[in-house]
């Protein structure tokens, strides 16, 4: 197994295909190689090199995926959020210490603008006409001798920061080393080879995106097709014309694409997908029912986080052995359950806080003793990472999660896992999306809230929901407000965010 980006290239053959995009050519593994190193050349004039830390601002698409593969071969990526204010370019190009911002020609949004105050060096990522998917020249001023040694498996590869809720977002730095067993691990789970083709729909400045879909089909000598975003109006186009055998995609995108199938059934006929993934928030199990339904099949339910570099656990690929409502068993790093306050592992029967353990988990956030200190603890001879998730194994060795601990709804001592109430409105046929969560109360602490967004022509009211739940929940778990929306906020990535949400949806003061 390789141990570094670099590795992932080095045996692929020269004519196979590497990145494609709509309407491009394909970029072949030579063409990638060889982009690889007039990047590294580039970096190097302009004074960048191994350690040094670049933040990357491009479009979703092919030139994204190919910077980020090309430049980690050189030095540290840092890929940021394209829609990005100023202030806040300002603020992660700033914390991350970097050294150069990577833009494409002729951009002067705030990105540019923040760089532009802070002093920081702009390299352009320029694209002829014609050339193919994911091909493109870096240029910038010179600068001073850069460290020209490769880097190697335990030097960072990938700088993310945390979604932070109310905190300071924290620095999660990914070894070489980090990425590459998190692909392998990915790739291994999936049974991916060569042959495989993934269609990546996922914003490539989210480790969904650029572990699963990207790192992982590389590693393998595969074919990753990269559109530029998320669209559920040309999704099934995108599946026609970039043939692939597997994407993935966050829940609500999966239940966008759903919300078109019908009128889409002869693409889905036609497509030899053989696998699809789902991954970044909890699958509901009747929309994972519904998706084998409608595509033939598996859907494979991916459990992840940063700190992991992407995957822990995977529902195995194998027809009929994927659990709804469960995210799968290990795939790659050891996960185990522990108390949630105590450093002691506990049976893996009993519900508790989900940790873990392997090759593909961060060394620690960066300049934070005290996160590290909270977040990590040593037990049975190894390094344990707190994923703040509370979940529970079966007796077949699947992880079921009951709710993140922050989001856990406390009604007056009585604890509500909003992923159990979630998965028992997602039932109700006329509801499309759900997410339960937290609405502050006077005397209980806390109440159960629900956000409904209803299928396409169909209508219920709030009581015919709280009605549904009280038949299946137990009287305190059933939502007492139940909100019905066009559409559900969420964050940058696609995924629904229940902190915070009352006050988005202004049932209650946004906190000052």
């Amino acid at each position: 197994m390789a141990d570094t980006l670099k590795g992932f290239l080095a045996s692929h053959p020269d004519a196979a295909l590497a990145i494609g995009a709509p309407d491009r050519e394909w970029l072949t593994y030579a063409d990638l190689r060889a982009l690889a190193g007039s990047v590294s050349s580039a970096l190097h004039a302009a004074g960048v090199g191994r350690s040094d830390r670049v933040a990357i601002v491009l479009p979703n698409g092919p030139e994204m995926a190919a910077a980020f593969v090309t430049i980690a071969q050189t030095a540290t990526t840092a890929p940021l959020n394209p829609a990005y204010r100023e202030d806040e370019f300002a603020f992660y190009i700033e914390d991350l210490k970097a050294k150069a911002v990577v833009l494409m020609e002729g951009d002067e949004g705030p990105a540019y603008a923040a760089a532009k105050k802070l002093g920081v060096k702009v390299l352009r990522v320029s694209v002829e006409e014609g050339a193919p998917a994911g091909q493109f020249s870096l240029t910038g001023a010179p600068g001073v001798a850069a460290d020209t040694s490769a880097p190697e498996a335990g030097d960072v590869a990938l700088i993310l920061h945390t979604s932070g809720t109310t905190s300071r977002p924290k620095i999660v730095p990914l070894l070489q080393s980090n990425v590459a067993a998190s692909a392998h691990n990915i790739a291994t789970s999936l049974a991916l080879t060569a042959e495989d083709r993934c269609m990546n729909v996922m914003p490539l400045f989210h480790i969904h995106g650029l572990l699963a879909a990207v790192s992982s089909t590389l590693s393998t000598g595969g074919q990753v097709w990269c559109a530029p975003g998320f669209d559920a109006l040309r999704f099934f186009g995108w599946l026609r014309d970039s043939d692939p055998t597997w994407y993935t995609a966050v829940p609500t995108m999966h239940q966008a694409i759903l919300s078109r199938a019908g009128r889409n059934a002869d693409v889905i006929e036609n497509a030899r997908l053989r696998f699809l993934r789902s991954s970044s928030a909890s699958l509901p199990g009747p929309v994972m029912e519904k998706l084998y339904e409608t595509f033939g099949a598996p859907v494979v339910e991916g459990y992840g986080m940063t700190e992991a570099a992407h995957q822990m656990c995977s529902n195995p690929l194998r027809a009929g052995s994927q659990k709804p409502g469960a995210v799968g068993v290990p795939a790659g790093p050891e996960v185990r359950i522990a108390h949630e306050e105590d450093a002691v592992l506990i049976d893996s029967a009993s519900i508790g806080e989900v940790v873990i353990s392997g090759p593909n988990v961060t060394p620690g956030y960066e300049g934070n003793p005290e996160a590290n200190e909270k977040n990590f603890f040593e037990a049975d001879g190894k390094r344990w990472f707190r994923t703040g998730d509370q979940g529970t194994f079966d007796a077949d060795g699947y992880l079921t999660l009951t709710g993140r601990l922050k989001e856990i709804i406390n009604r007056g001592g009585e604890k509500v896992s909003p992923l159990e109430v979630d998965g028992v409105l997602s039932a109700h046929p006329a509801i499309a999306q759900i997410v339960t969560f937290a609405l502050p109360h006077p005397k209980l602490g806390e109440e159960v809230a629900a956000a409904v967004v209803l299928r396409e022509g169909e209508e219920i009211t709030d009581r015919d929901v709280r009605d549904f739940a009280s038949e299946r929940l137990a009287d305190f778990k059933v939502p007492r407000k139940v909100i019905i929306l066009d559409e559900i906020p969420k964050g940058a990535t696609g995924k629904l965010q229940r902190i915070g949400l009352a006050e988005k949806l202004g049932l209650v003061e946004a906190a000052s």
